[in-house]
Formats: C-alpha cells, structure tokens, sequence
C-alpha cells in the first residue's frame, strides 16, 4: 500500500480519492489536509476529468473525526488555524466543478461528517455510523458542521444531532436526507461505479452547468437563481455537446458525449 496519505487512482475522467490512515481510522490531521488541498488544487484544473470519488482506507471508517491526539493542546489561536485549514479545503472540494461522491464505509463521524456534507452525493454502506459529537469533547464542529448540516438536513434535526452529540445510522441518515443512497456492505463499490458511469454517459458540460446552477443558485435569491439558469442554458446551445445530445434525440440513437 502506499505511504501517501491521499492515495488517487484514476479512470476514464473518475478520479477516486482514499483517505490512507486506516491505523488512526483516517483521521484528519494537518499532514492529511495538506496532502487533500493540493490533490484538489491539481483536479481543478483538470479538462477531462468527469467526478470525484472519496472515501477512506480499510473496513472500518470513512473518516472517523479530526485527530484529537494533534488538536487537544491547542491554543485558540492554533485552534483557529486548523479549522481554516480544514475550511479551505472541505470548501475546495465542494467546488469542483464535476459531482463529488463520498462513499462512506464504517464511521463517519466530526470532521468526517463535515466532508462528506461536502459532497454533491453520499452513498453509505449499511453498517455507516454518522454523527456531529463535538460537544462530548466541549467543542462545537468546526470544519462546517453548523452550517453545511442544517442546509442538508433542515436546522430542527441538525440542533437535534449537534446538541445531542448522538451517533444515527444509515438508515436514519437515508429517512433524514443525510445520505442519497444505502448499499449493502460489500456492495458500496459496485453502487459508485453505476453511480459514476450514468455521469460518464450524460453531457461533461450540462452536467457542471446542472451543478453550478444548483450551488450558486441557493445563495441567490429566486430571480435571480433564475436568470442563471436560463443564461448557463442559453450558452449551452452554442455548444457541439447540445448539437450531439439533441441530435441523437431526433435520429433515435445514443449521444456521444
């Protein structure tokens, strides 16, 4: 196995991402999240590349939380460098311009939580354990947790998951909005490779054009989230991918994407 704490491996524009410290289950230390950031600062530049997965090393945890062993002495000062580090690059990963996939195996907890709610999609095997349990260690989460999970899962149940500290499975994950999808352990792999290949066959350019207008849209208010829409839609047409999509409509046949 590699000694590299992102381990990458590409296929077909497929880009999968392992978080590699299985022995600490893929904590997120400094050294972890410096080696993700400039991962990610190398995809963003990427032409060809069509999505993202991420998920961590071993049977046992996506990623189980921040490294408490590193962040326990720190000072306010140091405790602040870290997240914003943290922030950095959860923030560089939610904007990619391709669909980004988590696929969670085992704990997903804390800072793990915090990634994955960085992700367009979650797919979880059936034994994910998720969670925000900060403030059983007299801290709140701090790499997005208080914002990303109440614009996922509504505030009600994200005060419910962060007051509490509990820990909900993948079936509560599914029924909350949590996670789009659950497999059976085992199953995860073969459930991101449909996943990833239905992106493969659609539009390249439709499908950042979906996702742009999604992200930047719900920071705008609806007028103006509409007039993106139709402005990415209008230029679309301007594009060899519409030219192709549409065509195969008429002529009943695959698109070439």
């Amino acid at each position: 196995m590699s000694d590299k704490l992102v381990q990458v491996t590409e296929n077909t524009g497929v880009v999968r991402l392992t978080l590699n410290r299985p022995e600490a289950l893929n904590a997120l230390n400094s050294a972890l999240l410096k080696e993700l950031n400039e991962v990610l600062i190398d995809l963003e530049g990427r032409k060809n590349l069509r999505a993202v997965l991420i998920t961590g090393a071993g049977k046992k945890s996506f990623v189980a939380g921040a490294d408490i062993s590193e962040m326990r002495d720190k000072t306010p000062d140091e405790a602040r460098a870290f997240a914003g580090q943290a922030l950095a690059t959860v923030k560089r990963l939610e904007q990619l311009p391709v669909p980004v996939v988590a696929m969670v195996n085992g704990y997903c907890l804390g800072g793990g939580c915090e990634l994955a709610l960085a992700c367009d999609w979650a797919i979880a095997s059936d034994n994910a354990i998720f969670g925000q349990p900060e403030v059983n260690l007299g801290v709140i989460p701090g790499f997005g947790g208080t914002q990303r999970l109440p614009r996922r899962v509504g505030p009600a149940m994200a005060l419910d998951l962060i007051i509490t500290g509990r820990k909900i499975d993948a079936a509560e994950a599914l029924r909350i909005g949590l996670v789009n999808r659950v497999v059976p352990v085992g199953k995860l792999e073969v459930a991101a490779a449909e996943l990833t290949q239905q992106f493969v066959m659609n539009g390249r350019q439709a499908i950042r054009d979906a996702k742009r207008a999604i992200h930047d849209g719900m920071k705008q208010d609806l007028d103006s989230a509409l007039a993106l829409e139709t402005s990415l839609f209008a230029q679309e047409f301007a594009s060899e991918e519409q030219r192709e999509g549409m065509g195969a409509f008429v002529e009943k046949r695959k698109p070439n994407f």
